[in-house]
């Protein structure tokens, strides 16, 4: 099995309800996996697989909300949509606030239903890919070195090298050889490339400034 596949995975404890779900994607060539509880889902779903999930609301172990909040607080955040034949608005505002994908109606236009599958599957792909990407940058600024992190945050802040040799107390070339390893750990050629990586890795842009001493000290509004 490709785990790399995306996968719809079909969580309703209506036996009848599941198996069409299950004969509509399969109907497609989509992979798909049918659980009847909340509990056997988690029992054997790994995060790192891609694709889906398809909830109904009431199920006996756990409510489908329920089961999003949980992941939600376990960090996975793989695309939810609800398929109820209970559906009311404080049920749909409620999963809505917990991060669901969708909320409809049983039984949903077959095609509608596809489209969003389709799109939440996307969705899961690409937020995937940012998250591999945003790790790969932490990772990269975790090598700096102290001076290093202290001088990545004045580049940031517009400041030149001749700025910044005065400010540490340092000669021009020691900041121009700080800032060549900058930018070689972490992957860039420019300060334009260099600002996207950090703001795609999640770097706060004005959560700190270094003091005069070198000490990045944490900024006051």
């Amino acid at each position: 099995m490709d785990r790399l596949e995306p996968t719809v995975f079909i969580i309703d404890g209506d036996a009848n309800d599941r198996q069409a779900l299950h004969r509509l994607m399969e109907s497609v060539r989509l992979r798909v996996e049918g659980y009847s509880t909340t509990d056997s889902f988690l029992k054997g779903y790994d995060r790192h697989r891609p694709g889906c999930l398809i909830l109904e609301v009431r199920i006996k172990s756990r409510s489908g909300v329920d089961l999003l909040r949980r992941l939600r607080g376990e960090g996975i955040c793989i695309p939810a949509i609800f398929l109820t034949r209970y559906g009311d608005i404080p049920l749909a505002v409620q999963a809505m606030r917990e991060g669901a994908f969708d909320f409809l109606e049983k039984p949903a236009h077959e095609q509608y239903l596809l489209d969003q599958i389709h799109a939440a599957i996307v969705q899961d792909a690409r937020s995937r890919r940012e998250e591999m990407e945003r790790r790969e940058i932490v990772k990269r600024l975790e090598t700096l070195s102290e001076r290093e992190k202290d001088i990545l945050a004045e580049i940031v802040a517009g400041k030149t090298n001749k700025a910044m040799a005065s400010q540490f107390g340092v000669a021009v070339k020691t900041v121009e050889f700080h800032r060549a390893n900058i930018m070689k750990k972490i992957g860039v050629g420019n300060v334009a490339e260099l600002v996207c990586r950090l703001l795609r890795g999640g770097w706060d842009l004005c959560e700190s400034r270094p003091t005069g001493d070198g000490r990045r000290a944490r900024s006051r509004g």
